[in-house]
């Protein structure tokens, strides 16, 4: 019986043995051409509706920009997907890399400016302090005139259309009749008003006159200076932060985009998810969709430098910390002169705007020596205060501007560099298979080309038809911009060097130890210290009076005033003083 069964059961043997090879080779036909793989990179990176993707690969798609012979994972409507996908990748990788550049820029923008808004502050504040306590009878009406003064100063340094100069002497336009009724000819005050016609006399003659003698001049000099580097640092930022701002959200051609497309999804197209673009192939297709992007290279180095050597123009010879705290020195200055040549401003008022003030008590103009009842010995003659900046302020400043010098340093080809950053880690490999945009090599062979738009004639990936125009209006901007500042500031690449500035010290020829008969003053330029110095030094020798030889002095020489109630200084300055002194110790010793 056992051998009845055998016969039928080998009969039966090819025919399933044959059944279960090709059950198998079906299954396995299945497994190797299924879409699996690539719906779930779709899904995971997030480029479109999940249905888009066939379970399994068509053979008759018509496809744009991912074609090759064979079964493929793609569609038309996946490779509309893959378009929008990977111009939102590559934007957002650009942006991770310029984000980092245009913070620090953001960053340092809003530091200098809170460092300008603070030193202006400051120096309002001292000021003022000179107002309420050295000159009390002006306080009250001067005080919103300083405060317009600072506000302008203020504006300037944002950028807005205003002139230092301009402020300035608006500020001592206002600031004349205040001081002509209330300290030359305080008699008269309560026969005028501020508001009245002869207050708008004295504006409008104030520069004729010169009551002030030369310090508005070297004040707005040397203010104009300093707060001029300022002003365009701060312009320099800005411009900085329009330049990213403009390279985050430039367009990408419709030829970038399709290279993307091709080095980034069509090799999903194959199953293939995993594999990555050759680093050669990679330069090529984002030199090529970057080529507007590299030719801002050579304006941006030209700017960092430019920015680096303003830097060090305002850490240097350009202090706005000297500038701005010797505000109060000049202005001490100008009010003092202004007392001391009374008479002289008096009889020169009355005979321009017809005012018969009679001559103010104890004036005789005529007089060699005249009396000047503006100061009494109650009240003290007022000195400018110690204008040197506070040195834990300056050091944080120093330090603040070396760190952003620093990583200034690493951004100056940012432009050229950033088709090569955006083909490092990841992204490619450098060794055997990889993706070369149509099939899988062990290395690129194709040409890889340089940066720019000119390079890119010979790219064999993208082509690059016209400069994108967003970026080409930066690129003119920029280099207007580089052109202005370097006719603005001409001799910019001169400052010294940032090691001699960033160190802390303090340079040989100054200290920060100042009284006031040191004559310490703010200064924006070797010619500015040279006139400030030279006001200084004649006050040494003259007991504080402005002598004659200023080249901003009328040429009517005033008469000499002798102030009752002066320093003791310029009473031992004197030569007849010392005499005296002298006569007595010998008399003395003879006693002894």
């Amino acid at each position: 019986m056992s051998q009845g069964v055998c016969p039928r059961v080998t009969s039966y043997g090819p025919f399933w043995i044959l059944s279960a090879v090709l059950f198998a080779l079906s299954v396995i036909d299945v497994d190797t051409y299924s879409c699996h793989e690539v719906r779930t990179a779709f899904q995971l990176r997030q480029v479109g509706p999940l249905h888009r993707v066939p379970e399994t690969p068509g053979t008759d798609v018509d496809l744009l920009v991912c074609k090759h012979q064979g079964p493929s994972c793609c569609t038309r409507k996946m490779e509309e997907s893959y378009q929008i996908a990977v111009k939102r990748e590559t934007l957002h990788n650009i942006h991770s890399y310029s984000y980092e550049l245009e913070h620090l820029i953001s960053r340092h923008s809003n530091a200098f400016q809170d460092m300008f808004q603070y030193l202006l502050s400051f120096s309002q504040g001292h000021l003022s302090s000179l107002f309420e306590g050295t000159y009390s009878t002006l306080s009250r009406n001067a005080l919103p005139h300083v405060n317009q003064l600072f506000s302008s100063l203020s504006l300037y340094l944002r950028g807005a259309n205003v002139s230092v100069d301009g402020a300035i002497q608006q500020f001592f336009n206002n600031l004349f009749p205040l001081v002509y009724t209330q300290l030359i000819n305080p008699g008269i005050e309560g026969s005028m008003m501020v508001g009245s016609e002869m207050a708008d006399c004295l504006r409008m003659i104030r520069q004729d006159v010169n009551p002030f003698g030369p310090h508005p001049a070297i004040m707005a000099q040397e203010l104009a200076g300093a707060m001029g580097t300022g002003r365009h640092l701060s312009l320099a930022l800005e411009e900085g932060l329009e330049v990213m701002d403009a390279t985050g959200n430039f367009s990408l051609s419709r030829e970038c985009v399709k290279g993307l497309v091709k080095m980034v999804y069509c090799s999903h197209c194959r199953g293939l998810t995993l594999i990555k673009p050759c680093v050669g192939y990679c330069l090529n297709v984002m030199r090529g969709c970057l080529a507007s992007v590299s030719e801002l290279d050579q304006p941006w180095r030209r700017y960092t430098s430019l920015l680096e050597q303003l830097t060090h123009a305002m850490a240097g010879h350009h202090s706005l910390e000297l500038a701005l705290l010797g505000v109060r020195g000049h202005i001490d200055e100008a009010l003092l002169y202004a007392q001391l040549h009374g008479p002289l401003i008096t009889a020169t008022v009355d005979k321009v705007c017809g005012l018969s003030t009679g001559e103010p008590t104890g004036m005789q103009p005529t007089s060699p020596e005249v009396t000047t009842l503006a100061m009494t010995s109650s009240t003290p003659l007022p000195s400018a205060g110690p204008s040197q900046p506070l040195p834990e302020q300056k050091l944080m400043r120093l330090a603040h501007l070396r760190e952003f010098l620093m990583y200034l340093q690493r951004y100056k080809s940012f432009f050229a560099a950033l088709p090569e950053m955006l083909c490092e880690g990841d992204n490619v490999v450098d060794d055997s298979t990889c993706w070369s945009g149509d099939d899988v090599v062990e290395s690129y062979t194709g040409r890889v080309v340089g940066n720019g738009l000119h390079a890119q004639r010979q790219n064999p990936e993208v082509k690059v038809r016209t400069p994108n125009p967003t970026l080409a209006e930066v690129k003119e901007r920029l280099e207007r911009f580089n052109k202005e500042t370097q006719e603005r500031f001409p001799k910019l690449g001169q400052m010294e060097a940032w090691e001699e500035l960033g160190s802390g010290e303090i340079d040989e020829g100054s200290t920060t130890e100042c009284d006031d008969e040191d004559g310490c003053q703010a200064s924006g330029d070797g010619q500015d210290k040279t006139s400030h110095t030279d006001v200084s030094n004649e006050r040494k020798s003259t007991g504080r009076q402005p002598g004659g030889d200023s080249p901003y002095e009328s040429p009517v020489k005033p008469p000499s005033v002798r102030v009752v109630g002066g320093s003791l200084s310029a009473i031992w300055m004197r030569p007849w003083t010392l005499v005296l002194l002298l006569t007595a110790l010998c008399f003395q010793w003879a006693l002894f």
